[in-house]
C-alpha cells in the first residue's frame, strides 16, 4: 500500500488558536512548518468559546498572574490584530443576592494584576447597559474585548502560507510516531476523508493540540502532561443584547457572562468535569441554568430569543484540588519540553485561554527555534496580522456590508440571515486556508458566516449545496450527505433551545428538509444500505 509522504522542518499538531499561533510564530523566523488537524481549523475549544479577549478582570481575584498575562496579551492583539477585536469594553456588577464585600475589593485585585478599573454608579452603569437591572450594587468599568476566533487563526495560517510556503493539512489524524534514540523521526497519521496513510517527517515536533494533548503526548510515549477537561455550554442569541461584555461581580460561576458577537450575543458558561473531550453536547438542565443565572444579571434575556446552544472542552492543568471542579483549576499554561521523557525533538504546550495564545505560540517558537539553531527572534509581538480576501468573512455584517457596496444583481445571495453572497463562497473556496477540491459546506460555514444565523441553515444549507453542485465541487449524492451532517449539526445546538419563537423556525426548517429534500428518506435509505 502506498504512503503519503509530506517534509518540513517542524510539524505542528492542532489547528486551534495556539496550533496557528506557532505555525505563524516559526514562519516569522523563517521555519518551515506544516500545521495538521484531524478535524479542521477551531474545532475544539477555540471555536467553542464565547469569543472574549479577557482584560484579566475574571481572574484578578483567584489568580493575579493569569489576570496579568491576560491584560498583557490583549494589549498586543488590540495592537496588532485590531480587524478581529471589537473593543467594545465590559463592565462587572453586582446585583441582589451578590457579596458586597467581595465586590468592595474587586478595584484592588486589578490594581495589583495591572488592570485598569474605573467605579461607576448605578445610573452610569445603566446608561452604559440599558438591560442592567434597577438593584445595582457595585459597577466597575474594565477594558473587555471581544475576538473573531475563526478569523485570527484563518489570518494566523494563511499569513504563514504566505511567508514561507508553509502549509496546513485538514483531516489529518495522529496514529503514532516512529522514534529512534530518543528522536521522533516520524509523525504516522491517516486521512480521514481518503483513508490514505499519510507519514510526515519534520526535525522538530509541537503538539498543540488543545484538550488532546494528553493523548498525543501519551502516542509518543510521554506521561507528563495532565490535563482536566472541564465542558462549557453557552447559549448565542438573535440579537446583540449590550452594547460591551458584561460580568457578575463574584467568582466565576455559570451563567455570570454576556459577550457581544457582532449582531449577537453569548451567555455563558457553565462548568462541568468530563472524562473524555470528545462527544459532547449541551445539555437542558444546563441551557436552563445558565438562563436563570444569567437573568439575574440582565433581566432581558427572559424575553431574548436565543437560536443555538454550543459546548466546549477548557483543556486546564490538573492540579491539587482541582480534579472535581475545573473552576478551581489555574487557568495559566505549561510548556513540557519532554526532555526528561528520553526525547529531544518533541514537545507539548497545553493549558492556558484563548487571550494568551500568542505567548502560548512564543514560548514554544522559543524553545523549537534554539533547538533548530535558529536565533531569530520571536515577531509575533511586533508584527501586525495581515488579512485576506478569502479571510474576512466570519466577521459579523461583512459581507452584507460587502454586498451592498457592490450593489451586483448578479451575485446571488445564498444566506439570507448573514447576507453571504454566491462570491463570498467562491472566494472561500479558492483561496482560504485548507481549501479543497470538495471542501464540505461545514468547512465554508466555519469561514463565513454561513449557518450563523436565525434560521441555523434553514435556508442556506440547500441553496449553498445546490451552488457547489453547479460548480461541480460536488458530483456525487455524497453532496446531499455533507448538507444533512451539516443540518443535523446545527440541530444538536437549536434542540436544547427549542422554545418561543425559535420552535416555530424549527418546524420550517423541517419541512424543507424533510418535506421537500427528502433528507430523513436519505438517512433511511442508507441505514438500510449499511446492513
Amino acid at each position: 500500500m502506498s504512503v503519503r509522504i509530506y517534509e518540513a522542518d517542524v510539524l505542528v499538531i492542532g489547528g486551534g488558536a495556539t496550533g496557528s499561533g506557532v505555525m505563524r510564530d516559526l514562519a516569522l523566523r523563517g521555519i518551515n512548518c506544516i500545521l495538521i488537524d484531524r478535524k479542521d481549523l477551531n474545532a475544539g475549544a477555540s471555536g467553542g468559546n464565547h469569543g472574549l479577549l479577557h482584560s484579566g478582570g475574571r481572574y484578578a481575584t483567584a489568580d493575579a498572574e493569569t489576570a496579568a498575562e491576560c491584560r498583557h496579551e490583549g494589549d498586543i492583539l488590540k495592537r496588532l490584530a485590531p480587524e478581529c477585536i471589537d473593543d467594545c469594553g465590559g463592565l462587572f456588577v453586582a446585583v441582589d443576592g451578590d457579596d458586597e464585600a467581595f465586590a468592595a475589593k474587586f478595584p484592588e485585585h486589578c490594581r495589583v494584576a495591572g488592570i485598569p478599573c474605573e467605579a461607576l454608579s448605578a445610573a452610569e452603569a445603566r446608561e452604559r447597559e440599558p438591560a442592567l437591572p434597577e438593584a445595582i450594587l457595585a459597577a466597575y468599568a474594565v477594558p473587555d474585548a471581544t475576538i473573531d476566533p475563526f478569523r485570527i487563526v484563518l489570518e494566523n495560517v494563511g499569513h504563514a502560507e504566505r511567508l514561507n510556503d508553509s502549509s496546513y493539512l485538514p483531516h489529518m489524524e495522529i496514529e503514532g510516531f516512529e522514534i529512534i534514540d530518543g528522536t521522533v523521526a516520524k509523525a504516522l497519521c491517516r486521512d480521514r476523508r481518503s483513508g490514505e496513510a499519510v507519514e510526515i517527517r519534520a526535525l522538530q515536533f509541537i503538539n498543540a493540540s488543545g484538550a488532546w494533548a494528553e493523548k498525543v503526548a501519551r502516542l509518543a510515549g510521554c506521561s507528563d502532561v495532565s490535563l482536566l477537561y472541564s465542558k462549557g455550554t453557552l447559549l448565542i442569541s438573535n440579537t446583540r443584547v449590550t452594547n460591551g461584555v458584561v460580568n457578575r461581580l463574584r467568582l466565576p460561576d455559570d451563567g455570570d457572562i454576556l459577550v457581544p458577537g457582532g449582531t449577537v450575543s453569548l451567555l455563558g458558561t457553565s462548568s462541568v468535569t468530563v472524562d473524555d473531550p470528545d462527544g459532547i453536547a449541551p445539555t437542558v438542565p444546563e441551557v436552563d441554568r445558565i438562563l436563570a443565572e444569567g437573568a439575574a444579571m440582565l433581566p432581558v434575556l427572559n424575553e431574548t430569543r436565543f437560536v443555538r446552544a454550543f459546548s466546549g472542552v477548557r483543556p486546564l492543568l490538573k492540579s491539587a484540588g482541582s480534579e472535581a471542579d475545573g473552576r478551581k483549576a489555574n487557568r495559566g499554561f505549561a510548556l513540557f519540553d519532554h526532555e526528561d521523557q528520553g526525547l529531544s525533538n518533541f514537545a507539548t504546550v497545553a493549558g492556558g485561554k484563548f487571550t494568551t495564545f500568542r505567548l502560548m505560540a512564543e514560548k514554544a517558537g522559543d524553545l523549537v527555534a534554539a533547538r533548530l539553531g535558529n536565533a531569530e527572534p520571536c515577531k509575533t509581538n511586533l508584527e501586525p496580522l495581515p488579512s485576506g480576501d478569502a479571510l474576512r468573512w466570519t466577521e459579523p455584517g461583512a459581507a452584507a456590508r460587502d454586498w451592498y457596496k457592490r450593489a451586483d444583481p448578479t451575485d446571488m445571495v445564498l444566506c439570507e440571515c448573514e447576507m453571504v453572497a454566491r462570491s463570498a463562497v467562491d472566494t472561500i473556496l479558492a483561496d482560504a486556508p485548507g481549501a479543497e477540491d470538495h471542501m464540505s459546506l461545514k468547512a465554508i460555514a466555519l469561514r463565513s458566516r454561513i449557518g450563523k444565523g436565525a434560521c441555523q441553515g434553514a435556508f442556506c444549507s440547500m441553496r449553498v449545496t445546490s451552488h457547489l453542485y453547479d460548480r461541480g465541487v460536488y458530483d456525487s449524492p455524497d453532496g446531499l450527505r455533507q448538507m444533512r451532517d451539516f443540518v443535523n449539526e446545527r440541530y444538536k445546538g437549536i434542540r436544547p433551545v427549542l422554545w418561543g419563537a425559535q420552535m416555530p423556525q424549527t418546524e420550517l426548517a423541517e419541512i424543507l428538509h424533510c418535506g421537500l429534500a427528502g433528507m430523513d428518506l436519505a438517512a433511511a435509505e442508507e441505514g438500510a444500505d449499511s446492513k
